[in-house]
């Protein structure tokens, strides 16, 4: 017997659902493949929520909401759960708590702790990409990178490793002309 599904396989298994039914509607087969494959798979989280989100448009004939509205509560906690509480899951739940429970402080707490984790990934994509457009030190780069740095000091105005990114860049403009000397200097 074969081990556990590659990162491939999975994807390509949620890939097959898609084409089984509508994004803003989904068809039986398309449910049925989700669940089989949140079932194969329980720790997907991008299965778990396509499977959530699909289940709130559907309406399967003999199920009744709440029933549904419990399994989509059960996919979104095990989605959070699995993904070490990502922003995405976070969010999702916090949607579903709101509208469907009607629960707006459990949902505005997973809203702030997604937006968190999401400022920490922005953070961390900046400090990458401020370094990267620094290193290449062509002019667009740098210009590029100038642009970045000002939203940066904005965005994350307390962030040692952006500020020391964002400073980097300036440098290498200031050492290429792209930017006048800082006096003193």
């Amino acid at each position: 017997m074969a081990g556990h599904p590659t990162a491939d396989e999975l994807m390509k298994r949620l890939l097959a659902t898609r084409e089984a039914g509508d994004a803003n509607r989904a068809s039986p087969e398309q449910l049925r493949l989700l669940r089989e494959l949140t079932r194969d798979a329980p720790t997907f989280a991008p299965a778990l929520l396509e499977l959530a989100r699909l289940l709130q448009l559907a309406e399967e004939p003999g199920v009744a909401s709440e029933v549904t509205f419990a399994e989509v509560q059960r996919l979104l906690e095990q989605s959070v759960s699995v993904s070490r509480r990502s922003a995405v899951a976070l969010v999702e739940l916090g949607y579903f708590l709101d509208v469907i429970r009607g629960r707006d402080d459990d949902a505005m707490a997973l809203w702030e702790e997604g937006s968190t984790q999401a400022l920490k990934t922005l953070e961390q994509a900046w400090a990458g990409m401020l370094r990267s457009l620094g290193d290449a030190r062509t002019k667009e780069s740098l210009e590029k990178g100038l642009r970045l740095a000002e939203r940066a000091e904005k965005v994350f105005p307390d962030s040692p490793r952006l500020l020391d990114e964002v400073e980097l860049v300036r440098e290498h403009a200031r050492q290429d002309g792209l930017l006048k000397p800082t006096s003193g200097a």
